[in-house]
C-alpha cells in the first residue's frame, strides 16, 4: 500500500516564469522589504535617468504618491508644459528685418537632460547671439521708377514722405497759374505729374 494516493503523482507545479529575473535582481529598496526589486521607479525631478528598484507591491505604492512637479509653483508647471510642446528645445523669433534672438519665454534653467540645450554650441552663429546687426536690403528701383525719381530730383533711397513733399514743392513751382502760362513750365509740370503717378502705382508713395 502506497503512503499517498495515485493522483498525487500527476500533480505538476507550474514554474515561476520570473524566477530567473528575481534571482538576478537587487533587493527591494523599500524599508524593511526583502523581496527582489524587479521594477524600476523614477527618482524624481532633476534626476532624470535615475531609478529606485522596488518589488511589485511597493512600486505600486510608490507610484500612487509620486508627483513629478512636487514643490513647483503653478507658473513653473505651466512653463514646463509649454516647453514640452517643443521637446524642451529653445525656440527663436522669426522676422524679416528683426534680429534673430531667443524667445523671451524660453526658460534659462532647464530640467534634467534638457539642460544640455542651455550650453548648445553654435560655432557658425546660425541662430544669432545679438551681436550682429541685420542691415535692411536697399530696394533697387526699376528703370521707369528710377527715371521718375530722377524727374523729381530724388534717388532710389527716397521714402514715401520725401517723394510726396518733393511732388508738392514742384507742383507749386511749375503750375501754369504760378508762371503766367509759361509753356516751358507747363511741360515740366506735366512731367512731374506723370512721374508722381508712376511712383504711386508702383507703391512707392
Amino acid at each position: 500500500m502506497k503512503p499517498y494516493p495515485k493522483y498525487f503523482e500527476k500533480i505538476r507545479v507550474r514554474p515561476d516564469p520570473d524566477a530567473e529575473l528575481k534571482a538576478r535582481a537587487p533587493a527591494c529598496q523599500w524599508d524593511g522589504c526583502t523581496q527582489a526589486g524587479t521594477h524600476r521607479a523614477p527618482v524624481g525631478r532633476m534626476k532624470e535617468g535615475e531609478y529606485f528598484r522596488f518589488c511589485f507591491d511597493h512600486v505600486r505604492e510608490y507610484n500612487k504618491g509620486f508627483n513629478y512637479f512636487s514643490g513647483l509653483a503653478d507658473t513653473e508647471i505651466a512653463r514646463f508644459q509649454k516647453e514640452a510642446l517643443t521637446g524642451h528645445r529653445p525656440t527663436w523669433k522669426m522676422g524679416a528685418a528683426g534680429g534673430v534672438r531667443s524667445s523671451p519665454d524660453f526658460a534659462q534653467q532647464r530640467s534634467g537632460r534638457a539642460g544640455y540645450y542651455r550650453s548648445m554650441r553654435d560655432p557658425f552663429n546660425l541662430f544669432g547671439d545679438g551681436r550682429e546687426r541685420v542691415v535692411p536690403r536697399e530696394r533697387k528701383a526699376r528703370p521707369l521708377e528710377a527715371k521718375a525719381l530722377e524727374t523729381l530730383g530724388l534717388d532710389a533711397r527716397a521714402g514715401a514722405a520725401e517723394i510726396k513733399a518733393r511732388y508738392k514743392e514742384l507742383v507749386k513751382r511749375h503750375h501754369p497759374d504760378a508762371n503766367g502760362g509759361d509753356r516751358g513750365s507747363e511741360e515740366r509740370f506735366r512731367e512731374v505729374l506723370q512721374a508722381y503717378r508712376l511712383l504711386k502705382q508702383a507703391g512707392l508713395c
